[in-house]
């Protein structure tokens, strides 16, 4: 039994669900993800851990509610248990020996980031973190990202919070400046990693992106996730998420994002019209 021990809503669209699984607490890492199904007759859903306790056994996931998936993994209560619960999956983000990062995030991707900011600073990595959000509505996670970085950026696209602007403005400052990063770690939408890998490249600064394309098994096998990376085919699931977003070809995985769109809104209007049932 995968029991929802804790739930928080982080934004009107945002959920936090901390879950006892003390198997995959045991052994995740940050930049792992696990896959989950809310029923039995769910999707499978990828979502990168977003925090463990080893101790107490439980696993935090946040997700973002836009399909049928999301929308059923959002109807569950404290008390009551996920179908599926399946990870830890993926390769963890590689971080030892890093001295000085820049921890990028945008939107719910700043629940990806945060695991990795925080496993950064435990082992004495001086972190920069950098997140972005439409407007003050959206901000998440803010109180955990200060707690774990020497410098902490909040930009928004309309100024309603922090800083007016979008990401890519003080992290080109940052480097400008002279902030002399061994790495920046960047997750997000796909369009803001790809913009940010057009802001690092120029100043030959490593840059890894999680690619967090639609997965299925989890495993390689049904090659829903590959995306082109370096000229070759990788599969984000188990050669990732993590990639030198110097290789990535982000025009196609964008291109690729958009192809599901469709069965997504048919997936979403279907769920919506089986809950109004239910009301009535």
């Amino acid at each position: 039994m995968f029991t929802i021990i804790k739930r928080r809503e982080l934004n009107p669209t945002v959920t936090e669900l901390w879950i006892h699984a003390p198997l995959i607490a045991k052994k995740a890492k940050a930049g792992q993800f696990i896959i989950v199904r809310a029923k039995e007759d769910s999707e499978r859903i990828p979502l990168t851990i977003a925090g463990f306790d080893r101790e107490a056994g439980t696993v935090s996931i946040i997700f973002q509610v836009v399909g049928a998936g999301t929308m059923q993994l959002n109807s569950l209560k404290e008390g009551e248990a996920v179908h599926d619960f399946v990870g830890p999956l993926g390769k963890a983000t590689e971080i030892e020996g890093l001295k000085n990062v820049c921890v990028v995030g945008g939107g719910v991707g700043c629940a990806i980031a945060l695991p990795i900011a925080q496993a950064l600073h435990e082992q004495g990595t001086k972190v920069t973190g950098i997140v972005g959000f439409r407007n003050k509505d959206l901000v998440i996670l803010e109180d955990e990202f200060r707690a774990c970085c020497d410098e902490f950026i909040i930009m928004t696209d309309d100024g309603s919070y922090g800083e007016k602007g979008v990401v890519t403005a003080p992290l080109e400052k940052k480097i400008v400046e002279g902030a002399n990063f061994d790495e920046v770690i960047t997750i997000g939408p796909l369009i803001m990693m790809k913009f940010v890998v057009k802001t690092t490249k120029p100043h030959n600064v490593k840059t890894v992106v999680s690619m967090n394309p639609i997965m299925v098994d989890g495993t390689g096998m049904c090659g829903g996730c590959r995306l082109t990376v370096g000229g070759q085919t990788k599969f984000a699931c188990v050669d990732g998420p993590d990639f030198d977003g110097f290789e990535v070809d982000f025009d196609e995985a964008m291109h690729r994002g958009t192809m599901y769109k469709p069965f997504e809104a048919h997936a979403r209007e279907a769920e919506c019209n089986l809950l109004k049932q239910e009301v009535q």
